[in-house]
């Protein structure tokens, strides 16, 4: 045996752990979704047949597969873009936008589109991903993080709220809009939620007190909600490259200052992270539950009880440990599918684009930019990372809910903070539905 062979063998079968097989280095290998790069190549070519010749597999099993493959693609080109990837969101945005295009431009087949939607709105699977996220986000966070965060957390949220108003409507002001239409139709609607928590009811609220169809409302409300999601993802990115430049203002996913932890390290165990799945599932469903007859939403009561069960110390170690492990899993494997089934099914790109006139867009950024300004100042006052607190209480009150959270947190490369993150969603954007049925006899 040369000495070339001997060595080469050596690295390939371990001589002091018999029968094990050893890869060989795979570091300067290129990989897509952690798979050699031709492997992936046939995957999606095998999913493209099956796409456009009508014979993808219905459900879960055709949905999941087209949103993995593409949305993988999508992400790996955005995240090398040059431009794309320092100052527009990176994967993020392309997947999103990418599918949202396909979707717009008849690239996917409308076949496809129902299945993925139907997926992602009826079959669940966006509330299959935020309660692992938020289940094991909260159980694996430091419990002191809790405690003393706790009510401040809404100081820099209202410190959004009256940034993003004063701004808008000074911007509005400038570029011909009135108060009422700066506030009432972009603002209002830009930090109420999303859609379904947000646009939709509030399109009532507006319907009862001014008259008109709540139709119409929404035909208006939608183009301000669907641009300034857009902004909320390029700001995000924009901030983790800030905070990059300047680290003083960042906590690097950690929202409060003065706690200095690692985070823990473990063995990832199947077993476990069957328990964290169960153990999220279970959260979401008692969220649920409560929310039938408690007027809140079901993720604001699962995200207290989540909470209240990490500071009280009830939940064991295993099932701890499970929940954070699952939470891992899901975010690194499944965050671009997301993202690609968000493009498909929640974004409409043809009322971004009539939307899309400069008086309209100025307007827009006013809310986001002092959505940002306002919870940032705020939350330094009180003890927040500047940075943290701007996305958290700032950004993901101006996103799209639930969709928008995990858009924008996956820009900042920030996932860990989706428990605040919806708090500003869902919470936040029930104080702006009461605020909207508040300011309108204002305007009247």
């Amino acid at each position: 045996m040369t000495e070339l062979a001997r060595k080469l063998s050596e690295r390939v079968f371990n001589k002091e752990d018999t029968g094990k097989v050893q890869t060989l280095p795979t570091k300067n290998r290129v990989t897509i979704f952690n798979v050699p790069v031709a492997w992936f190549a046939l995957f999606a070519v095998v999913t493209l047949a099956g796409m456009y010749t009508g014979n993808l597999p219905g459900g879960m099993i055709g949905s999941l597969l087209v949103m993995i493959v593409l949305g993988e693609l999508f992400g790996y080109v955005g995240d090398r873009l040059p431009i794309v990837k320092t100052y527009l969101g990176g994967g993020a945005i392309i997947a999103i936008f990418g599918s949202a295009y396909m979707v717009y431009s008849g690239l996917l087949p409308e076949t496809i589109t129902t299945s993925i939607t139907d997926f992602m709105k009826a079959g669940g699977f966006l509330n299959f991903y935020i309660a692992a996220l938020i289940t094991g986000s909260i159980l694996g966070m430091n419990s002191k993080i809790l405690v003393k965060v706790g009510l401040r957390y809404f100081l820099p949220i209202g410190g959004a709220v009256l940034g993003a108003m004063a701004l808008t409507g000074l911007i509005g002001s400038i570029v011909g809009f009135t108060l009422q239409e700066a506030v009432l139709v972009i603002a209002m609607p830009i930090l109420g939620g999303g859609m379904g928590a947000g646009a939709v009811p509030m399109s009532q609220v507006y319907s009862e007190l001014l008259g008109n169809d709540p139709s119409y409302y929404i035909s208006i409300l939608v183009p301000a909600l669907a641009l300034g999601n857009v902004f909320a993802i390029v700001l995000a990115s924009l901030l983790d490259r800030l905070g990059r430049k300047y680290p003083f203002l960042t906590g690097n996913g950690q929202l409060v200052k003065g706690f200095k932890y690692e985070k823990p390290t473990f063995h990832y165990d199947i077993q476990k992270m069957g328990a964290g799945l169960l153990a999220a599932l279970t959260f979401f469903t008692a969220g649920a539950l409560l929310s039938s007859f408690i007027p809140i939403h079901a993720y604001a009561i699962m995200i207290i009880l989540v909470a209240a069960t990490k500071i009280m110390n009830v939940i064991p170690a295993p099932v701890v440990e499970g929940a954070s492990q699952w939470y891992q899993f899901v975010a690194k494997n499944w965050t671009f599918a997301l993202l690609f089934g968000i493009g498909v099914a929640y974004t409409d790109l043809g009322t971004v684009l009539e939307a899309l006139t400069l008086q309209y867009v100025l307007t827009v950024s006013g809310v986001v930019v002092g959505a940002i300004i306002g919870a940032g100042l705020l939350g330094r006052l009180v003890g927040f990372y500047p940075i943290e607190a701007a996305i958290t209480a700032g950004l993901c009150m101006a996103n799209m809910g639930g969709t928008g959270d995990v858009a924008v947190l996956s820009a900042a490369k920030r996932m860990e903070l989706m428990p605040f993150a919806q708090i500003s969603s869902r919470l936040g954007g029930a104080l702006i539905l009461l605020l909207a049925g508040l300011l309108i006899p204002l305007f009247v």
